[in-house]
This record gives C-alpha cells, sequence and structure tokens, in this order.
C-alpha cells in the first residue's frame, strides 16, 4: 500500500507505528497508516490479518 520514499514499516515489523497516516478520524479515536494497520487513540491496533494488539501506552503514575 505505500507509496512513500523510503517506504513506511510493513504492518508486521515491529516499528509499524511509524508509518504515514492516510486517514485520521480523531473524532472517532482512530487512524489508518499507510502499512494497513488500524490505531486506536489507546494505542491498540488492528492488523490487516484482522488480528488485535492490546494497547501498550506506559501505565499513568499515580
Amino acid at each position: 500500500m505505500c507509496q512513500h520514499q523510503p517506504t513506511c514499516p510493513t504492518a508486521y515489523s515491529a516499528d509499524r507505528e511509524a508509518a504515514h497516516v492516510i486517514v485520521a478520524h480523531p473524532d472517532q479515536g482512530w487512524s489508518l497508516l499507510c502499512n494497513g494497520v488500524l490505531l486506536f487513540e489507546d494505542t491498540g491496533l488492528l492488523l490487516p490479518d484482522g488480528r488485535a494488539v492490546d494497547p501498550h501506552r506506559a501505565p499513568v503514575a499515580a
């Protein structure tokens, strides 16, 4: 999907969240990255094959 140079990381790379945002819906809490990953505001992910990745936001200090 990515047409950027250099190309963005794939959906299955460890750095997949570094891909460019191609559609942003902050009002709905998600963005579509050019590698096909849906990134949610809680840092959860939905990969192109339908697998979900749990949120990985750092815990907030009390």
